[in-house]
């Protein structure tokens, strides 16, 4: 039986979603930024240059939930394993439990939330390890609509404003989100040409002066000026580190996730709880298959939110939260 048998042609939901059956699919939360993936394939490009050139863009047409600051996990198919990265930068060497003294939960804003930025190291890995074009090309489409502009689509418009709202009250957000003292509109085209010189620059560095040039400088002055703990040190110590995946069996497939500290493992779990129950048998639009979906979900995230951590500091064993004598 093959992956094709188990989908049902006749769509039975009133809610329609269309298989795409393609040699190359890209999806992303926003058109421009698959265009650019498809771009690459069309270029000659694989998965791994697709998605990079996807991220890339996804940088500037959706800054509400994308950016340079950010980080990346990627699960790879080299045409014989499956290899694992993951671009999460840590927290400032600098921090000590003593800051943080006073406070319920850790603070959402501010220097105090930033970790170690990832995701541009994680590209640069993909791209030397797994792709074909190269690292300046993944970044063009990237850079000119930072620089000539695009239109802005609804639904990020919608985020953009709510965001201008929480942040409108810090300048650097303000000059660079809000250059007409509010959020660009749905249709209104925006442009962001200094995020354009920095994309160019990682172009031309292969993301290396976002941790060890010009830009890191920038960052970690920026930061002491600010009091912020993160520094050039903790740039330039950071590296995409190769995570081997995990994985569960569910209805007779093989379901991977990256290991902790992401939080796929919580899936994993409440996947391989169900799949020692009798949920793959189940009718899956019945109260009790959505019942046991929902009971196997709380469980796994209880382990999530109690053990998961930086694996350096886990008193668990990743291996053992998906045992099947556990599950």
């Amino acid at each position: 039986m093959s992956a094709l048998d188990s989908i049902a042609w006749d769509f039975p939901y009133h809610s329609k979603r269309m298989p795409v059956l393609a040699s190359g699919v890209v999806a992303t939360s926003q058109p421009l930024a698959a265009q650019a993936g498809l771009a690459a394939l069309a270029d000659g490009g694989n998965a791994a240059d697709a998605a990079v050139a996807a991220a890339a863009v996804l940088t500037v047409v959706e800054p509400t939930g994308c950016g340079l600051g950010g980080d990346a996990f990627a699960v790879i198919w080299d045409g014989s394993r499956f290899a694992g990265l993951n671009g999460s930068g840590r927290s400032p060497a600098a921090l000590a439990a003593g800051r943080f003294a006073g406070h319920k939960t850790m603070p959402a804003r501010g220097w105090d939330a930033v970790t170690v930025p990832g995701a541009v190291s994680l590209w640069a890995e993909m791209s030397a390890r797994f792709g074909r074009l190269g690292f300046d090309r993944l970044l063009a489409s990237a850079i000119r609509y930072a620089r000539e502009g695009f239109a802005v689509s609804p639904v990020i418009a919608r985020q953009w404003e709510a965001g201008a709202k929480a942040h409108g009250a810090n300048p650097e957000f303000r000059e660079a989100f809000m250059p007409l003292g509010r959020a660009p509109r749905p249709g209104e085209r925006f442009a962001i040409p200094d995020l354009g010189r920095t994309l160019e620059i990682l172009a031309e560095t292969g993301g290396e002066d976002l941790y060890r040039g010009s830009l890191a400088e920038r960052i970690a002055s920026q930061a002491a000026r600010q009091g912020g703990a993160l520094s050039g040190a903790d740039l330039a110590s950071h590296r995409t580190e190769e995570a081997a995946p995990l994985s569960v069996r569910f209805a007779g497939f093989d379901v991977l996730e990256l290991p902790p500290n992401g939080q796929g493992i919580a899936a994993l779990e409440a996947l391989g709880i169900l799949d020692c129950t009798a949920a793959p048998g189940m009718d899956p639009d019945s109260a009790d298959c959505i019942h046991a979906q929902i009971e196997a979900m709380k469980l796994a995230l209880a382990d999530l939110y109690r053990l998961v951590a930086d694996p350096a500091a886990m008193t668990a064993d990743p291996l053992d939260l998906i045992d099947r004598g556990y599950l």
